[in-house]
């Protein structure tokens, strides 16, 4: 017992002595204390990196268990992106002249205008238009060859 004392209260001297040396001790306080902090900062980001990958692993179970944390599909397009999402989708398994129908989009609406080759084409795009993500309503106004274009009646229009 008084060996591990004396052990310890001349390692506690040496450090002392080490520390509070009139001519290096400051310099060697201060290369101490920035090595301390370094290995704190460095256990701070390796805590916070791990606490990030764990949070991402649950995220991952959560998706794989069919859970979702995406929004519906009206809160993320604008009108612009849902036009694009509408035409990418309509023509699929339509025989159509994409070039002949046009697609627009005010407030979740979509409009289709222009001239189909056929009644079912013309039905078949407005349903699939209506299937789409984010769609609120659809306007069809699409007409077949040598058909007058139907006219879209302005809410509060009177003729």
């Amino acid at each position: 017992m008084k060996i591990s004392s004396f052990i310890f209260g001349a390692a506690a001297g040496a450090a002392a002595a080490w520390f509070l040396d009139p001519n290096d001790g400051a310099r060697r306080r201060s290369v101490a204390q920035d090595k301390a902090g370094k290995y704190a900062r460095k256990g701070a980001a390796e805590a916070q990196s791990k606490a990030q990958y764990a949070a991402g692993q649950a995220q991952g179970m959560v998706k794989q268990t069919g859970e979702s944390d995406r929004s519906p599909a009206a809160e993320r397009l604008n009108d612009q992106g849902l036009q694009a999402k509408v035409q990418s989708e309509i023509f699929r398994g339509v025989e159509v002249d994409q070039g002949r129908v046009s697609v627009s989009v005010e407030d979740g609406v979509v409009y289709l205008r222009g001239e189909v080759d056929s009644p079912d084409a013309r039905s078949r795009l407005a349903e699939a238009a209506r299937a789409v993500d984010g769609v609120q309503d659809v306007e069809n106004m699409l007409h077949g060859p040598g058909e007058a274009a139907p006219m879209q009646q302005e809410p509060g229009y009177t003729a």
